[in-house]
This record gives C-alpha cells, sequence and structure tokens, in this order.
C-alpha cells in the first residue's frame, strides 16, 4: 500500500452505529469527489468504527468548506475526523545510539521518495552517527546522557523537538528508555523499534542467548511508544525462519535487516494516516 501524491486523506473514527459508512462516502459523493482507495473497520469489542479515504478533488474545491460540512454530518455520529492534503510531508526527528542501520534505511527512502516525510534533526546520545546525517544535510544533536541527571537530557531532546516542529519522534535503535513525562508528550508521536524473538530474550546480547536455546525465528516489532518498555500498541511486524546453521552474528545480521525494514512500513504507515490508536491496540487501514 502506498499513497497516490495527489490525493486527500479523510481518516474518522467514531462509535458503532447504523449509517457510518453512507455518512463519509455520501458526502464524498455530494461533493463531487472522486474516491480513489477507501478502507474501514467496525471493531465488535471496542464498539468504535474506523475508516479511511483517499480521494481527488474536484474542480473549484473549497478546503475551509469541505471541513465545515463534513463536522456537521460528522456531528450526528459523534465522529471525529482528520483531513490529509496532497503533498504532505510530516516533520520527523529521528533518535538514535550507535547502531547505523535503521537510519541509513530511513534517509535512504527520504531520498527516494519511498517515505514521504522530512526529517528535520537527528539526535544522539553519542557523536558517533554525526557523519551520516551530516552526509544527508540534517542536523545533528549529540546530547550526552548522565545518568544522575537524566531530566536534563530529555528536557534538550524536547527543545529540539519544539523548535524543528516534529509531528514524529522515530527511535531508530536509540538505546534508552525514555522516562514517563516525555513518554506522555509523545503519545502516540513516537515509533520505537525492537528485536522480537520466541521465547523473550532481555537484557544483554539477546541474539546470543537466542542462539544458546536454538530459536528458529527472528523478527521485529515497531510500535508506539509508552511506559511499559517495550510494550506499546503494535503498528508493523516482520519475521524471518532460522536454524541450527545461522551462528549469533547471522542472527544479528538477519536481525538488522528485519528491523530495518519492519520499522520503514510501521513509520510508512503512519505518515500515511493508515494507523488508528484503539485503546492499546492499533487499527491499520
Amino acid at each position: 500500500m502506498s499513497r497516490a501524491p495527489d490525493t486527500w486523506i479523510l481518516t474518522a473514527d467514531c462509535p458503532s452505529v447504523m449509517g457510518t459508512v453512507d455518512a463519509v462516502t455520501r458526502f464524498l459523493f455530494e461533493q463531487r469527489c472522486y474516491v480513489t482507495e477507501h478502507h474501514s473497520f467496525d471493531d465488535q469489542r471496542s464498539a468504535r468504527f474506523f475508516i479511511r479515504v483517499e480521494f481527488r478533488q474536484p474542480d473549484g474545491f473549497d478546503e475551509t468548506e469541505f471541513r465545515s460540512g463534513l463536522a456537521e454530518r460528522a456531528q450526528a455520529f459523534g465522529m471525529s475526523f482528520e483531513l490529509t492534503p496532497p503533498h504532505y510531508r510530516p516533520k520527523v526527528l529521528i533518535m538514535v545510539s550507535k547502531a547505523d542501520h535503521c537510519l541509513n534505511d530511513l534517509l535512504y527512502r527520504q531520498r527516494i521518495g519511498q517515505l514521504s516525510m522530512d526529517v528535520v534533526a537527528v539526535v544522539s546520545n553519542h557523536p558517533d552517527l554525526e557523519p551520516l546525517a551530516q552526509w544527508h544535510d540534517i542536523p545533528y544533536h549529540h546530547f550526552a546522557l548522565d545518568p544522575r541527571n537524566k531530566p536534563a537530557q530529555e528536557a534538550k531532546v524536547w527543545q529540539v523537538i519544539e523548535d524543528t516542529g516534529a509531528e514524529l519522534v522515530i527511535l531508530a535503535r536509540y538505546m534508552q528508555v525514555l522516562s514517563p513525562e516525555l513518554c506522555r508528550k509523545l503519545d502516540g508521536k513516537a515509533i520505537n523499534i525492537h528485536h522480537s524473538l520466541l521465547p523473550g530474550f532481555k537484557g544483554a546480547k539477546p541474539y546470543h542467548q537466542a542462539y544458546e536455546k536454538g530459536v528458529k525465528m527472528v523478527g521485529a516489532t515497531a510500535h508506539y511508544i509508552n511506559n511499559d518498555l517495550d510494550e506499546g500498541p503494535i503498528i508493523a511486524q516482520g519475521v524471518e525462519p532460522v536454524d541450527h546453521s545461522h551462528y549469533p552474528e547471522d542472527l544479528i545480521a538477519k536481525g538488522r535487516d528485519i528491523e530495518a525494514q519492519t520499522l520503514a512500513r510501521g513509520v510508512g504507515y503512519h505518515i500515511e494516516r493508515r494507523v488508528f490508536l484503539n485503546g492499546g491496540r492499533t487499527v491499520v487501514l
């Protein structure tokens, strides 16, 4: 799935009631908008309805008038909606430590136009990846972490987020746990990537632990951050089989590839407005 560059995106959600699909699609028809993609989902357990529509506007399209008319139609359904214009590119801040595979992949996909976003800054607790950011002409901020005063470092990070107007923060193998306060500020606006190994191997050298147990699958999970370490709402996951011939170094290499691919897919879903938060879960349309 990828968004056409000349389409608007309409996303909406509301309680599950009769007529929700019609409320959106009939309004688009009345406004002479041509629908190019449409997905919806009704969650029976949470009793909430979700819809995402891409459409091309007619000649003489008036965004203000469109929003006003849709708001009036949506009010009867308790529906909230977002309208994203064509060619929209969110401002993104990427946080890293020393591993470069996810950062390099994201910057490459931005450069070739696969991810329609503008990376406005890279922030790190180490100086190692500054040359990579400089090669892409992106500002790099190195904020060394003092374990005795972590809030001071996070305050600098937050200042960069505010100064750049970043709408999305990507933790591209940023090897620090964010504070509950920063997690709250970034709720629904920050995506993390981590390895997914079954059973779970936490702590140092997870791939070496997995090798010792004869793991048969390696994977990665992209998720929104929250105050529970690596347990936020999941956006995308990737997995590949391995066997006895894979040594720890092989598992690490395969894990790097899956992490980069899964993170890029999760970021793509987010910037194309395909992800809805539904309690502690996500709906991806």
